[in-house]
């Protein structure tokens, strides 16, 4: 008698973590050091989010988008094999997040109410397919892997997964059994596209099924999803030191994670007396104890849906995405005037005009002229711009140094970061062509106005010798936006000293210094000078 060939032994059963833990940093991390496509991609974002902050104040985007998401539940048991009815109680929790609709909305501490944001964005899972055929935005995969990782061999059939559908039309999701105590992961815009999306525990998916607690309602995919719309962890991921950001400027300065469920308030990094945002999404607390975006937070996301993911869903109100669309048109010239600030050229770095009946004039700002750092001989020198100005740079260190530029020989004269002018091509509607795109608020460190450049020494070193040919083809590149930069800050220079800049222009120059500073330090770390 033949015997029966030996069952196939049962996928171990893991239990729900107790501690929030998220992938998505260490997989940015991975990308940096081994993709620079990602790194100039990442570059490129965090540059249009600057871009984005500058404009605001001239257009909003408006209106609500709608994204169809397709969640690949990729399954091993036939508990892993999550109903629709948790996929769908997803959908609709994320919904209620983002649009700020969410019933524990009411216990956010009374200091922090005024700063939770509605992000203006829906979801709805797919109803076709990539090929245009009906679906429930449901795919199933039976697979003989126990667990995944942050590997994302999930999101491939290759590899046990399931195969991503198109992300310029969908938000992939992916619902598994994944280890080592991981709940989910998301990649950060500019990742490559076979790889795009979030992947979630499904014990921590949905509100009913294997949902489990302190992770059973929807909050995970919450924080994913915001990773993918580009948000970061709101300490900043610095280790407790008190250093790290997530470029927004309405979170509080934060040591850590907090998990669990914080007593409010819970004070860290000085920052009291509210402390921490710990009912944040994007910190992490349970479940329970997370209900709010702030509203730095989704001008980001916005920032993300009006660039990475432009294209992606649709509009659902409005009759624009902007409130204006004015910075379309080609403005020639930087004017300034006494009754408005500055506008900058939107397709290309053009001249700067002050008034025609006035030429340019020999520098000086103030009569108690701070000491002087020269970087070549034989130069004019130039202060940077803060007169006891009240401006929007309120939460910035006071500026007394100096500097000197090179009068009509702008060439570079220090080292600066590698700053990727892509995005100007991708977005050549608005912006100079120099690091950032503008000046106004944004990227490096979130809390000054200066534009992103990647996070650490390290990653700019360890970038530079793995891909040494690109890191010199970017770091040209930066050479001539730095020259392009020391042009404007001199015709700022000769604005000054004619008495055409009021306090808007000051505080637009300085920020426009501070671009320069960065781009200095940056290009040093790269080059290891």
């Amino acid at each position: 008698m033949a015997k029966s060939p030996p069952a196939a032994p049962a996928a171990p059963v893991q239990p729900t973590p107790t501690t929030r833990a998220c992938g998505t940093m260490p997989v940015h991390e991975r990308l940096l050091r081994t993709d620079p496509a990602y790194a100039r991609a990442r570059i490129a974002s965090e540059n249009h989010h600057f871009e984005f902050r500058l404009r605001r104040g001239m257009g909003a985007r408006t209106g609500v988008t709608r994204i169809p998401v397709v969640v690949h539940v990729v399954f091993k048991t036939a508990a892993q094999n999550i109903a629709d009815s948790q996929v769908q109680s997803q959908i609709e929790v994320l919904t209620n997040d983002f649009r700020k609709r969410n019933a524990d909305l009411n216990r956010i501490p009374a200091a922090f109410q005024p700063l939770s944001g509605d992000a203006r964005v829906e979801f709805a899972l797919a109803t076709t397919d990539p090929a245009g055929n009906a679906s429930n935005g449901i795919t199933r995969t039976q697979t003989n892997v126990n667990a995944f990782s942050d590997d994302d061999a999930v999101k491939h059939a290759a590899s046990g997964g399931a195969d991503a559908w198109p992300p310029g039309q969908y938000l992939n999701m992916w619902v598994c059994q994944l280890g080592g105590g991981l709940l989910g992961y998301a990649q950060f815009p500019g990742g490559a596209a076979d790889t795009d999306g979030v992947v979630v525990l499904h014990s921590a998916f949905g509100t009913n099924g294997t949902a489990a607690a302190p992770f059973n309602l929807g909050r995970t995919a919450t924080h994913e999803v915001g990773h993918w719309l580009n948000l970061r962890h709101i300490w900043g991921d610095d280790g407790g030191g008190c250093n790290g950001d997530d470029f927004v400027t309405d979170t509080p300065n934060q040591a850590d994670a907090n998990t669990g469920k914080p007593a409010f308030p819970l004070i860290s990094c000085h920052n009291g007396p509210n402390g921490d945002m710990f009912m944040n999404y994007m910190d992490y607390t349970d479940d329970d104890s997370m209900f709010m975006f702030s509203a730095g937070q989704v001008e980001r996301m916005q920032a993300c849906l009006d660039g990475d993911r432009a294209g992606l869903g649709t509009q659902v109100a409005g009759t624009s995405p902007f409130l204006d669309t004015a910075l379309a048109t080609d403005v020639a010239t930087l004017k300034f005037s006494e009754d408005s600030p500055p506008t900058l050229a939107a397709n290309d770095l053009g001249t700067l005009k002050f008034r025609e009946d006035q030429p340019p004039v020999t520098l000086k700002f103030r009569d108690d002229a701070p000491p002087t750092v020269k970087f070549r001989e034989d130069v004019q020198t130039f202060t940077k711009f803060r007169d006891d100005v009240k401006s929007p740079l309120s939460d910035k260190p006071p500026i007394s140094d100096t500097a000197t530029l090179a009068g009509n020989d702008l060439q570079p004269i220090g080292p600066g970061p590698v700053i990727d002018p892509t995005p100007f091509a991708v977005n050549p509607a608005f912006g100079g062509n120099f690091g950032g795109g503008g000046f106004g608020g944004g990227g490096f460190g979130g809390r000054g106005g200066v534009p992103f450049v990647l996070s650490t020494p390290h990653h700019s070193m360890a970038w530079t010798q793995s891909f040494p040919q690109a890191a010199q083809a970017e770091m040209q590149a930066l050479a001539q936006q730095i020259g392009e930069l020391e042009s404007l800050l001199m015709q700022y220079a000769q604005a000054e000293q004619a008495g055409q800049l009021g306090d808007v222009d000051r505080a637009q120059a300085d920020q426009l210094y501070r671009t320069y500073e960065a781009m200095m330090t940056e290009y040093q770390r790269y080059s290891g000078v």
